[in-house]
């Protein structure tokens, strides 16, 4: 006697439903079109994990620059100033001690910029 998948099937279709709760008109409830949206939505959701990562490393660099501007220094500068002076902290930290902390942020500033012009 043959087993049928009717049961197996339905809860394949209700896994696969239940993950695009929200999405719009078919794309919610039949299930074809459910199943390309859940992967396509899987495929952008990797990669903007990896875009968030490039998105906030590019707004603690804006937030850098306009505070190394207000010192006198470029970005580049800043950064390079820091290398050279030996100074490990990285740009996430610095971008908030900008933000929360401008006494700090000034003396790295000016530590930084006996650096800059030296090699």
């Amino acid at each position: 006697m043959r087993v049928k998948a009717g049961s197996t099937t339905r809860n394949r279709h209700k896994k696969v439903l239940a993950r695009t709760k929200g999405f719009h008109l078919g794309r919610k409830n039949l299930f074809r079109q459910a199943k390309q949206a859940l992967l396509k939505a899987g495929v952008n959701a990797y990669r903007d994990r990896k875009v968030k990562k490039r998105t906030f490393r590019g707004q603690w660099i804006i937030v850098l620059n306009a505070g190394a501007r207000q010192h006198g220094l470029s970005y580049s500068q800043l950064m390079t100033g820091l290398t050279k002076s030996g100074n490990q902290i990285n740009r996430k930290n610095l971008a908030e001690l900008a933000r929360s902390e401008p006494e700090t942020f000034t003396k790295i500033v000016e530590r930084a910029k006996e650096f800059v012009g030296s090699r």
